[in-house]
């Protein structure tokens, strides 16, 4: 046991190619308290100095100690250093690692502090860029010049060139979302959607009282036949639909599949929303549906999942500038307007190239993870794309995803259950999101209580007495 002594040359044992170095340090540091090595009141080595032992970057091993200070490990005091806290206030190495909550999905956490620095960078250029405008001014709803240009400027690469007066900021694709929706359907009316369908859109539509129809999926999404019936019979206003890395399913439409949605609304005068919320995602997109039928698709491409979800925005590509303006009115109604700020972050990102980075990043993390759901999870079972951070498990009989969500949960791992995405008949079926885990290891250790559930039949699995 070391003493609290000699907490000052604590040196972790880390492995700097398992994920984030600085998530290892606090990782371990959860370790040490847990197992005694470290005892309440040592005092932890300045972090220059530890950064100098490891052969790492100081703003590494400062990041490792705000994480271990947010997990209520360490204590800082101005002037004397870091401190571990008392065991009662520390979290277990196994809680602060081991497991995670599953049910969001979020992009992962990249280890890459000069990136991370650029980041916070640009924003602080923001202070002579747009100064205090930015900050105790309004902007019109659908975003300034310079915002939208930028906005054309991210879509560029699936759409091509894209009229000015077509594209608007909204406050998120949750934002977008409730302008359209409202738009093209009144209170009673219908609108198609896949049967299993992103929550969040489901909840507007309640709070619309729009009525929704599921239409049946295969591997690639909406079935052609099934929403021709659906537009004979239903005759809806609009067909809302998330054609590529599909929440929760993974999958994504072929071209063909595309053409074959568009010429059927077509036919019918059905306008489609196309939720794009992954559409940056892929290095070789399919083209999106409003690259297919401009005249017909409202497009929102979200930033949540490929750059940040904290910016709060998203890009619409709208068919003309007459639905464009109605979009931007809706937006105003509602919202008002987009975050000055966080669009004027997105600009700067998107002009100098920072937002290509970090969807690089988030790409490369999100191939990562991907590997080890493939390593650890059953082919049978899971079904993913390496370009998306979550998984679709369909549960082996006798489970039920009631019982598999509750014994999870006994583990202190959250998964979504079908439930939350069901218009039809829910399947037995849960999401797992890759990317909430703080590292790889934490999400390797997760997704083995997982795979080991699988495993066993459910009675084997309880622990009711």
């Amino acid at each position: 046991m070391v003493h609290t002594e000699t907490a000052a040359n604590w040196l972790p044992a880390i492995d700097k190619a398992a994920g984030p170095v600085y998530l290892a340090i606090a990782d371990a540091l959860a370790a040490d308290i847990a197992s005694g090595r470290l005892q309440a009141g040592g005092r932890l080595p300045p972090q220059r100095t530890l950064a100098d032992q490891l052969g790492i970057d100081f703003t590494t091993v400062s990041r490792a100690y705000a994480e271990a200070r947010r997990r209520g490990l360490v204590d800082g005091r101005v002037g004397l250093g870091t401190f571990v806290r008392p065991r009662r206030a520390a979290i277990t190495a196994e809680a602060a690692s081991g497991l995670v909550d599953m049910s969001m999905n979020l992009p992962p956490r990249f280890d890459d502090p000069a990136l991370f620095d650029r980041m916070w960078a640009r924003i602080d250029d923001l202070k002579t860029d747009g100064g205090l405008d930015l900050l105790l001014r309004y902007q019109e709803a659908g975003g300034t010049g310079r915002d939208r240009a930028a906005g054309r400027l991210w879509l560029a690469p699936r759409f091509g060139e894209i009229a000015a007066e077509r594209v608007l900021v909204a406050p998120g694709a949750q934002g977008a979302l409730l302008a359209i929706l409202g738009l093209l359907a009144a209170p009673g009316d219908t609108v198609c959607a896949e049967a299993l369908a992103y929550p969040g859109f489901r909840a507007l539509a309640a709070h619309l009282k729009i009525r929704l129809v599921g239409v049946a999926m295969d591997g690639e999404g909406i079935l052609p036949d099934a929403f021709e019936a659906a537009c004979i019979k239903a005759t809806p206003k609009a067909l809302y639909c998330n054609p590529t890395l599909h929440n929760p399913t993974t999958a994504t439409m072929s071209l063909a599949r595309r053409e074959a949605l568009v010429a059927i609304a077509r036919r019918y005068g059905v306008p489609i929303i196309e939720d794009d919320a992954y559409g940056a995602l892929p290095l070789s997109p399919v083209p999106p549906l409003a690259s297919l039928a401009p005249e017909l698709v409202y497009h929102v491409a979200g930033l949540a999942k490929s750059v940040s979800p904290a910016l709060r925005i998203a890009y619409l590509a709208l068919p003309d500038h007459r639905t464009a303006a109605r979009v931007a009115a809706a937006i105003r109604a509602t919202a008002a307007m987009a975050s000055p700020l966080g669009a004027a972050i997105a600009t700067n990102w998107i002009e100098d190239g920072t937002a290509d980075m970090i969807r690089a990043a988030i790409r490369a993390e999100t191939i990562a993870r991907q590997a080890l759901a493939s390593e650890i999870l059953p082919q049978e079972s899971a079904i993913a794309d390496p370009e998306g951070f979550h998984v679709w498990l369909r549960l082996p009989e006798p489970w039920t995803r009631g019982e598999f969500i509750a014994r999870l949960r006994s583990a202190g791992i959250g998964v979504v259950g079908s439930d939350a995405f069901a218009l039809t008949a829910p399947p037995e079926a849960v999401r797992l999101g890759l990317g909430v885990a703080a590292s790889r290891e934490s999400l390797r250790q997760s997704l083995r209580i997982v795979a080991d559930l699988l495993d066993e039949p459910p009675a084997l699995s309880s622990m009711v007495v």
